[in-house]
């Protein structure tokens, strides 16, 4: 006898996972860049998850929701995750004494998909058919939605509402004889951006997608491999650097050595122009570039387009200050620390009132009236998304006297968003200048070089779950602002 089903069924679901989808749009819409996330793993060290913790530190920048580290001792998993800092809970030395083994991933988190609570913190983990698996994700898979509904209706349940969590189940359905067949059986299904770190109660795995948009490295410490997101985790550990894991490819690492699979035609590279604008930490080494250098350019390169007579250049720390000491030595205007950032205040910091929200720009920035009183000013940011930040830092600017005559703020777009930040001007590196400071004779629209379709709407991936949410889809942001 057939099983019964409520015909509505498949149109609630739906509905369910189309208000995820436009959810998920309305949060990252905000004013600060959350695309990125950290991942980082090593594999036979008597300290794996000390070392994860620290790598974790250095990758903080990447995520401040969340972060977790899963390890393996030889006969079974421990996990710890928690919301909020690594510092919050890593830097304890039971916390680190609860994840003994010599294998272990870590993950800190900015939510692209799903709600920030615990249940969504990685490394997602789940005991599968062939043994445990733990996987960490940064990225944003453009058709998790449909996967996720495909699964769902197949009979999966779902313990998360992140897309990271389809890997799993696609892990989990494969057929194939092995597991690292049965891993990359999963990354055929999936499209978007990833740069995974996975392990089993064997092996520890890499895999970075086709077209390389988001970033993983190889270090090796003390002749233990290492997987992570960027250079400057490798730094503070000690950790030699080896190689930039290749788009596409996926690295195994086990007690008998490395073993590197190349399961998709090779395509030409698109890594994400954003890990150099914004995401990565100055001191990294993005493919080859220094993230430092290539900001100083982009700095430059901004002064040699849109240059205006001013009396100082000010960034908005902290990651306007390379762009506005490169800005400042190509147009010989004296670069100022106007604008001083307290560090210490979390993303969680209780905010009872609408005053007391409307003022948080402060909490975070504040004038530095000798450097910037009676001055013209031009300000350099590396973005600018919705403008609400901005426009409380320009008021800033203005009530610790900066002149009204000569004020610029450096980042996204037009006489509209002029007005909206009340700026008196307003320019914004060309994306032509964006390539010519990384090298570049300019951009080819037929063969670009990066994945930079915040700017230009040219995706390098399919956008299937958000062509069937919306019949004219939005564009994917990559940028959300905090106020």
């Amino acid at each position: 006898m057939d099983e019964m089903k409520n015909p509505s069924d498949d149109a609630q679901l739906d509905l369910k996972l189309g208000q995820a989808a436009i959810e998920t749009q309305d949060d990252l819409e905000g004013d600060t860049l959350r695309e990125e996330c950290g991942v980082f793993g090593i594999f036979g060290h008597p300290e794996a998850a000390a070392i994860t913790a620290l790598g974790l530190h250095a990758l903080q920048h990447r995520g401040q929701e969340a972060a977790g580290i899963v390890s393996y001792d030889g006969s079974r998993f421990h996990s710890e995750r928690r919301l909020g800092l690594v510092g919050d809970t890593f830097s304890r030395r039971e916390v680190i004494e609860r994840l003994p083994g010599p294998v272990a991933v870590g993950h800190v988190r900015y939510s692209t998909t799903g709600a920030t609570i615990l249940r969504n913190v990685q490394p997602l983990f789940a005991e599968l058919n062939a043994g445990g698996f733990a996987v960490g994700h940064n990225g944003n898979l453009t058709n998790g939605l449909t996967l996720r509904r495909e699964l769902v209706r197949g009979g999966a349940m779902m313990q998360s509402t992140t897309d990271t969590e389809v890997i799993l189940h696609l892990v989990a359905q494969s057929r194939r004889a092995r597991f690292i067949e049965r891993f990359i059986e999963a990354l055929r299904s999936i499209e978007g951006a990833y740069a995974l770190v996975a392990m089993t109660n064997k092996k520890l795995i890499g895999a970075r997608d086709p077209l390389g948009i988001r970033p993983l490295v190889l270090g090796e410490l003390d002749g233990c491999p290492i997987l992570t997101s960027e250079t400057c985790a490798l730094d503070i550990i000690g950790a030699k650097f080896v190689r930039d894991i290749d788009p596409g490819e996926v690295i195994v690492f086990d007690d008998f050595g490395a073993q590197s699979h190349k399961p998709f035609p090779p395509k030409p590279p698109r890594p994400c122009v954003f890990e150099y604008i914004y995401f990565s930490r100055p001191d990294s080494i993005v493919h080859g570039r220094s993230v430092y250098e290539v900001r100083k350019n982009f700095g430059a390169q901004l002064a040699q387009e849109s240059h205006v007579d001013v009396d100082v250049v000010v960034p908005v720390p902290d990651s306007g200050v390379p762009a506005a000491v490169g800005y400042a030595q190509h147009s010989g205007v004296p670069f100022e620390l106007g604008i001083i950032r307290n560090h210490y205040v979390g993303r969680t910091f209780i905010q009872p009132t609408q005053a007391i929200r409307e003022s948080g720009v402060k909490m975070k920035h504040n004038a530095n009236r000798i450097a910037v009183e009676g001055k013209r000013i031009i300000l350099i940011d590396d973005s600018l998304v919705r403008g609400t930040t901005s426009k409380k830092i320009v008021r800033m600017m203005r009530d610790a006297g900066a002149d009204r005559s000569g004020l610029l703020a450096a980042t996204h777009s037009i006489e509209e968003m002029r007005e909206l930040i009340g700026a008196d001007s307003l320019a914004f590196l060309s994306v032509d200048g964006m390539y010519r400071a990384m090298g570049y004779p300019g951009r080819d629209p037929a063969n670009p070089k990066f994945a930079d379709h915040c700017f230009t709407g040219d995706y390098p991936t399919s956008l299937t779950d958000l062509d069937q949410v919306e019949a004219q889809p939005r564009q994917l942001s990559l940028l959300a602002e905090a106020s």
